[in-house]
C-alpha cells in the first residue's frame, strides 16, 4: 500500500552538534515540530537539505531509526548510492532502520556523464523488488544530464512500487507540458513539487510538496498547497509575496547548495536548533548573510 503525501512533506535538515556530531535529540525537537502540523503527511532525511551524502552508512542508519522512534508520521529515506547494488543495499538498510518509502535520486555518475536508456527504470525496479521500498520518482533540474526525458519518467511512473514523483525540473516550459501528461497516463501518481523558489507557478498542478523549504515556514506552505487545489490564486499569491524575503535569503544564492546552510541558520532563529553547524564540504554563510535571513522571517512574520 502506497503513503498518502498530499500535503506537506519537509526535508528536515540534519542537525549536527557544535563538535560535528548527528544530534539526534536535535533531529527529534525538529521532526516533532514540523509532524505536529495538522497537513504534514511525512518527513524525507538524507537528501540534499539533510546533507545524507555527507553521513555514514551508521549515521544514514541511526538518523532513519531515532526519527522513527521520535515522530507519528512515516520517515521516507533518500537512496543517493551510486550504482543499482548499492542503491538496493542502501534500501534495505533503511527498511531494516523503519523507513516506509523511498526517494530515489539517480545515480550520481549521471551527472557528468549522462545515463543510458533504460538505466534508470533498472534502478527503481531492484529497489522495489529486491529492498521492498516502495519509490518515489526524483525528477532532476533539466541542466543536469541526470534528467529522465519523458517517456522515461512515464516508464518509471508505470512500474510496480513507484507511487509519486517529486518533480524538480525547474524549466517551467517542460512543467507544464509534461504535468499533464504524467497525470493524464497515470492518474494514481502522487505529483509533488520540489520547486523551492518556484512553489507559485507549480502549486496549481500538484498533490503536495516535498521540500526542504518545508523546514523553516510549514504553516504557510500548508495554506499555500490549500490556495493550490482550491484554484485561488489571489491566496496563493498572498503566501508566495509573504515568504518571497525568505525565498530570496535561502535559496536565490549563489548556489543551491547554500539553502541547506541557510535553513540552518533560518532554524536557529526560529529557536528550532540550538547551532547551524554543517559539515563538509558546506561551508557556513557569513554574519551579514545570517542577519539577511533572520530579517527575512521577520518581514514574512515567521519570528
Amino acid at each position: 500500500m502506497s503513503l498518502d503525501l498530499r500535503g506537506l512533506n519537509p526535508a528536515p535538515v540534519t542537525p549536527f552538534t557544535p563538535d560535528g556530531e548527528v544530534d539526534h535529540q536535535a533531529m527529534a525537537k525538529l521532526g516533532q515540530w514540523l509532524a505536529g502540523h495538522d497537513g504534514v503527511k511525512s518527513l524525507v532525511v538524507l537528501g540534499h537539505a539533510g546533507e545524507g551524502t555527507f553521513l555514514t552508512q551508521d549515521e544514514q542508519v541511526a538518523t532513519v531509526s531515532q526519527l522513527v522512534e521520535a515522530v507519528d508520521v512515516p520517515v521516507i529515506a533518500g537512496i543517493t548510492g551510486e550504482g543499482t547494488h548499492v542503491a538496493v543495499e542502501e534500501a534495505k538498510r533503511a527498511v531494516a532502520a523503519g523507513a516506509q518509502a523511498a526517494l530515489v535520486y539517480p545515480s550520481h555518475g549521471w551527472l557528468r556523464f549522462g545515463y543510458q536508456q533504460g538505466a534508470p527504470q533498472e534502478r527503481y525496479r531492484a529497489i522495489y523488488e529486491e529492498a521492498g521500498l516502495p519509490c518515489i520518482l526524483f525528477q532532476y533540474p533539466d541542466v543536469t544530464k541526470a534528467n529522465y526525458d519523458l517517456d522515461t519518467q512515464l516508464e518509471i511512473a508505470a512500474q510496480p512500487g513507484v507511487f509519486a514523483t517529486k518533480n524538480g525540473v525547474r524549466n517551467m516550459r517542460r512543467w507544464d507540458t509534461e504535468i499533464p501528461v504524467l497525470r493524464r497516463e497515470n492518474p494514481d501518481l502522487q505529483i509533488l513539487s520540489c520547486h523551492d523558489e518556484y512553489l507559485l507557478h507549480t502549486m496549481f498542478d500538484v498533490d503536495g510538496l516535498l521540500v526542504g523549504y518545508g523546514n523553516i515556514a510549514p504553516a504557510p506552505l500548508l495554506e499555500l498547497i490549500a490556495a493550490g487545489k482550491a484554484r485561488d490564486y489571489a491566496a496563493a499569491r498572498a503566501v508566495h509575496d509573504r515568504l518571497l524575503p525568505v525565498t530570496k535569503a535561502v535559496y536565490h544564492r549563489g548556489s543551491h547548495m547554500e539553502g541547506t546552510v541557510a535553513l540552518k541558520l533560518a532554524l536557529k532563529a526560529l529557536g528550532v536548533l540550538e547551532n547551524a553547524t554543517v559539515r563538509s564540504p558546506l561551508l557556513d554563510l557569513s554574519a551579514e548573510a545570517e542577519q539577511e535571513i533572520v530579517q527575512a522571517l521577520r518581514s514574512a512574520r515567521l519570528v
